[in-house]
C-alpha cells in the first residue's frame, strides 16, 4: 500500500521552518510495510489544501495529514478534509466537555474560538490527545470508489509523534493486510557521484523489487535499499543479496554498511585498535572536531584538537617551525605535514591530523587557488599527506575537507 503525508502550515513555506515530523512517520510506516510514496507541504489557504488532499486521495491509500488543527482561523485541516470527502462536520460534545475542563485546570476561561477544536468530520473517529487540546480524528473511508485510510494529527512534533504511535499505529495495524520492509543503508565516501552511477547503476537496476534511492552530498554517497515482500525473511534475503553485490563494486570507497556516519566509524576503528586522536585544524575551523565530537561517548578515542588559523597558533600550538611557514608557505604539504606530527606529540595522540588550506572566496592565487587543502595524517613512524581542490563557496570546501579529513583517518586506521 501507498501512503502520501500532507503537512499544512505556510510557516513551512518560508525559510525559517522544516517539516521533520514526515520523517518520523515515514519510519513507523515502513515498519507497517506502508511505502510512503509522496510528501506535501501545503500552505494554510482552504482551496490549496482541498486540492492537495484530492489528489493525495487520488494516488495513495492511505493519507495522514498534519497540523492545522488548532484553534485559530488558518487552522483549516478539519474543513478541508471534510470538503474534499463530501462530508460535514459535527460539534462533538466530549470535546466540548474536555476543552472547557482543560481550560480549567489551567484556570483561565476558554476563548470561544477554541471551540472549532471540537469539530468533527462526519464518521470519523475522535483520537485523544494527551499532549494537547486539538484532538486528531481517523477516517476509513471512500473516495471514487475506493477505501482510502485518513489521519488527521497535530502539528507540534511531541504531540504528532506520541498520537500517531499510541492510536494510529494500532488501528493501522488491525486493517493493513501482513506485508514487511526491509531497510539497509550503505554509505561511501569520496566517490564521484558519476562515476558511483557507472558502477552502482547496472547492478541495481536488475533488482526490480528492491527500489534504490541515492543521495549524495558534499563527498558523501548514501544508497538506500527498500524491499517489501510478504515475510520478513524474504525482504530481508533480497535487500542482503543486492547489498553485498553493491558492497563489493564500491570496495574501499564503503565505509558503513548499515547506515553510520564516517564519524562513527572513525571512532569505531580508533575503539577497536584502542588509538586516540588530536586534531590540527586551520581552514577547516574545527569542523573535523565538531563532527566527531556529535557522538556520544567520543571523548573515549578523541583527546581534542586546536584551531590554528593564525601562523603564531600553528608555532604556538603544534610547534609547526616558522622558517617552514616562511619557505613553504601555511596552505603546503610540509605545514600540514607539520601540524598532523606536530599536534600528535603536544597531546600524547595515537594519531595526529593536520588540515590546512584556502577556504575562500579570496586568498587563492594561480599556483594555490581558492578550495586547494592539504590534509596530513601522522602516527609517529609515517606520516600520509594528500591534498584536493575543491569547487563551491566558502561552506562547500570547509564541507568537502572534514569529509576528505575522516576519510583520511579512516583508511589509515584500516
Amino acid at each position: 500500500m501507498k501512503a502520501e503525508i500532507i503537512a499544512v502550515g505556510s510557516e513551512m513555506l518560508t525559510p525559517h521552518r522544516q517539516d521533520t515530523n514526515s520523517l518520523y512517520l515515514t519510519d513507523k510506516l515502513n515498519a507497517l510495510g506502508v511505502t510512503v510514496a509522496f510528501k506535501t507541504i501545503v500552505g494554510d489557504r482552504r482551496k490549496d489544501i482541498v486540492g492537495a488532499i484530492r489528489t493525495a486521495l487520488g494516488r495513495a491509500d492511505i493519507l495522514v495529514m498534519m497540523g492545522g488543527l488548532g484553534p485559530t482561523e488558518d487552522d483549516l485541516t478539519r474543513e478541508a478534509v471534510a470538503e474534499a470527502l463530501g462530508l460535514g462536520l459535527r460539534r462533538e460534545p466530549a470535546q466540548v466537555a474536555a476543552l472547557h475542563a482543560r481550560a480549567a485546570t489551567w484556570r483561565i476561561t476558554m476563548p470561544e474560538n477554541n471551540l472549532k477544536q471540537a469539530d468533527v468530520i462526519e464518521s470519523a473517529t475522535v483520537l485523544p490527545n494527551a499532549n494537547g487540546s486539538a484532538p486528531g480524528q481517523w477516517l476509513d473511508t471512500a473516495f471514487e470508489g475506493y477505501r482510502k485510510l485518513v489521519m488527521l494529527v497535530p502539528g507540534p512534533p511531541h504531540e504528532c509523534r506520541a498520537l500517531f504511535d499510541t492510536e494510529c499505529v494500532p488501528r493501522l495495524k488491525e486493517v493493513l493486510p501482513p506485508r514487511f520492509i526491509a531497510v539497509r543503508t550503505l554509505k561511501a565516501a569520496m566517490i564521484p557521484e558519476s562515476q558511483a552511477d557507472k558502477l552502482l547503476a547496472p547492478i541495481y537496476t536488475e533488482y526490480k523489487d528492491v527500489e534504490t534511492t541515492i543521495l549524495a552530498h558534499t563527498g558523501d554517497i548514501q544508497l538506500t535499499l527498500l524491499c517489501a515482500k510478504a515475510t520478513q525473511e524474504a525482504a530481508d534475503a533480497r535487500v542482503e543479496e543486492l547489498a553485498g553485490k553493491l558492497e563489493e563494486a564500491l570496495d574501499d570507497w564503503l565505509y558503513s554498511s548499515d547506515g553510520e556516519s564516517l564519524e562513527q566509524i572513525v571512532l569505531y576503528y580508533l575503539g577497536l585498535r584502542q588509538a586516540t586522536l588530536a586534531t590540527a585544524e586551520s581552514c577547516t575551523g574545527g569542523l573535523v572536531a565538531e563532527r566527531i565530537t556529535r557522538v556520544p561517548g567520543s571523548s573515549r578515542s578523541f583527546l581534542g584538537g586546536a584551531v590554528v588559523y593564525s601562523d603564531p597558533l600553528k608555532t604556538a600550538f603544534a610547534g609547526v617551525p616558522p622558517e617552514m611557514i616562511a619557505k613553504h608557505g601555511a596552505v603546503s604539504a610540509e605545514v600540514a605535514a607539520a601540524l598532523a606530527d606536530g599536534i600528535r606529540k603536544r597531546t600524547g595522540a595515537t594519531l595526529g591530523l593536520g588540515v590546512t588550506g584556502i577556504a575562500g572566496p579570496t586568498g587563492g592565487t594561480e599556483e594555490k587557488p581558492v578550495g586547494l587543502v592539504y590534509f596530513a595524517v601522522a602516527d609517529g613512524q609515517t606520516t600520509d599527506s594528500y591534498d584536493r581542490t575543491f569547487r563551491g563557496d566558502r561552506e562547500r570546501v570547509r564541507q568537502w575537507a572534514s569529509q576528505q579529513a575522516l576519510d583520511l583517518i579512516r583508511k589509515k586506521l584500516m
